[in-house]
């Protein structure tokens, strides 16, 4: 098995955090990893992405050119890498921020309307944790018992207060792919 993921957005969306919670979990489930970020000219609104390979065997290549999967955060992101997608992937896109994305017959596109749940939980920056639960109920690679270990040691200290929004936005942003 290996996954190759490329999630792309602006900074400051938590594009680095999802790669990130995903490479920790896999290694933690006993995968092979690699993570590897990406960024613009700023690190807040400027662009963002990270590389993530999740693999049963080792990984020798470790630059991801045709992901599996894409998830876009934005449509500057969506528009950078849907032609690099394998045929058969998956691209999982920000529905709240992209209203027509481009079309490919040969790719799964999966649209989320993150903001309003976002919105709907009060916070806005779990968006990055909603799109993360939507990809790990359809990857299904890693257990969401693991996701929750990764997040609770991920928001711990003077973060913790942050566990429990983002278990929510986690689970809501998997029960959107779980329903349909």
């Amino acid at each position: 098995m290996m996954e190759k993921i490329i999630i792309a957005g602006f900074g400051g969306q938590g594009v680095m955090l999802m790669g990130q919670m995903l490479a920790y979990s896999a290694t933690d489930e006993g995968l092979h990893t690699v993570w590897i970020p990406s960024y613009g000219p700023e690190t807040r609104g400027g662009t963002a992405n990270c590389s993530v390979i999740l693999a049963s065997d080792p990984i020798y290549a470790p630059v991801v050119e045709t992901p599996d999967v894409l998830i876009a955060l934005n449509e500057p992101s969506l528009l950078k890498f849907i032609d690099r997608v394998q045929p058969g992937g998956t691209v999982f896109y920000n529905a709240s921020l992209i209203h027509h994305p481009p079309q490919r017959a040969d790719v799964t596109m999966i649209p989320i309307d993150a903001h309003p749940l976002a919105l709907e939980l009060g916070e806005m920056k779990t968006v990055n944790m909603i799109m993360l639960g939507a990809l790990s109920a359809r990857l299904d690679v890693i257990p969401i018992d693991r996701l929750l270990k990764t997040m609770k040691k991920t928001f711990s200290g003077r973060k913790a207060h942050l566990y429990a929004l983002n278990e929510t936005a986690l689970n809501r942003g998997r029960a959107m792919i779980e329903v349909s």
